[in-house]
């Protein structure tokens, strides 16, 4: 069995977390079949877990004019570069489902640039990979670059929002040395 969180970090009981964050991961584990560690691990800290979850869902679930799938191939390629075991390994999954891809999630996770994915994606994972490791190199011509591959200033500023707030669920998933639920493995590697 995977440990949720490092020792130092204990994760409180189910029964003893504040109902909304209790109902919360009943309803996630009713979806999915199981609690995914994130939610564990980030129960330590209840005002910060409520606080993620709603910037998570503010960037990864509304209607924006990149893809679900478009925002995973961020999550997965930036946490790649930060060395994030949890989050390649959870987001893979979810990239694996969003885009109906069994490779996609691997290609990316290993390198990004022989992915199979297209030009423009290759472009908005550039532009996502200098904001997490080299935010302050963004310059006028990254935004020309990424407007001639046709995406908005609203588009730009969601690649640059999930490249940032992954580096902060990147760092903290490594502190925490937050592990990934063995469900994560084959999700959306076979078809249903």
């Amino acid at each position: 069995m995977t440990q949720p969180t490092a020792k130092r970090f204990q994760t409180p009981a189910l029964d003893q977390l504040p109902e909304d964050i209790r109902t919360r991961i009943l309803a996630v584990q009713e979806k999915s079949g199981f609690v995914p560690n994130v939610f564990l691990s980030l129960a330590y800290r209840p005002d910060e877990f409520r606080a993620f979850f709603a910037y998570h869902d503010a960037l990864m679930e509304k209607d924006s004019g990149l893809s679900k799938a478009e925002r995973e191939m961020i999550v997965v390629a930036t946490s790649a570069a930060n060395q994030c075991q949890y989050c390649v390994i959870a987001h893979g999954a979810i990239l694996r489902i969003r885009a109906k891809n069994p490779q996609v999630a691997d290609q990316i996770a290993v390198n990004y640039r022989k992915a199979d994915i297209t030009p423009r994606q290759r472009a908005m994972l550039d532009f996502a990979m200098k904001v997490s490791r080299a935010a302050e190199e963004v310059s006028e011509a990254d935004f020309a670059a990424l407007a001639a591959h046709g995406f908005s200033d609203d588009d730009i500023w969601d690649i640059a929002a999930v490249a940032a707030f992954f580096a902060l669920s990147n760092r903290m998933a490594n502190v925490t040395a937050m592990r990934p639920n063995d469900e994560f493995y084959m999700l959306g590697r076979q078809p249903k």
